[in-house]
């Protein structure tokens, strides 16, 4: 099933630890409705701009497989409204363009650069909301073994 041009439902719902662990990663048909949103809003306008593949390293969680990969109690993954991106992968965008690009061009509602460094993050992290968005920015970084999320203000220089 195609959630937009270049997205399809297999790409978000793809999970290697969901199949180590045996856990079924399907989701609901109001998930599927998220997904096509986030697809719609947020990935095939980014899609459509750099005209580069963007890969999906997240997408769908079920709650079962969050719980096993220790994801946010509240992750929006879980209810098809985020995405991790990595234009890295097949290269030509960084994850910076795509964050920036994001941040400056489309409506959102959590936008993360995930880790990495001031340069470039590792990933992006990204969610929808259909009900309204926050434009909520934040940098993830490790402290030790723990990871903090610092707010960045919508204007400031990222990283």
């Amino acid at each position: 099933m195609r959630l937009s041009k270049n997205l399809t439902l297999q790409e978000v719902t793809k999970s290697q630890q969901a199949i180590n662990l045996g856990i079924k990663n399907t989701p609901t048909e109001e998930h599927i409705n998220n997904l096509k949103q986030i697809a719609t809003h947020v990935f095939q306008p980014l899609r459509d701009h750099f005209d580069a593949p963007i890969y999906v390293s997240s997408g769908y969680r079920s709650e079962e497989l969050n719980k096993a990969i220790k994801g946010a109690k509240r992750s929006e993954h879980m209810h098809g409204m985020a995405l991790d991106l990595d234009a890295d992968v097949f290269g030509g965008v960084t994850n910076k363009d795509i964050f920036e690009y994001i941040l400056n061009n489309l409506d959102f509602n959590q936008l993360i650069w995930e880790f990495g460094d001031d340069n470039n993050p590792d990933w992006v992290h990204v969610s929808y909301n259909p009900n309204g968005n926050r434009k909520h920015v934040l940098r993830a970084r490790k402290v030790g073994k723990s990871t903090i999320y610092e707010s960045i203000s919508i204007g400031s220089k990222k990283g």
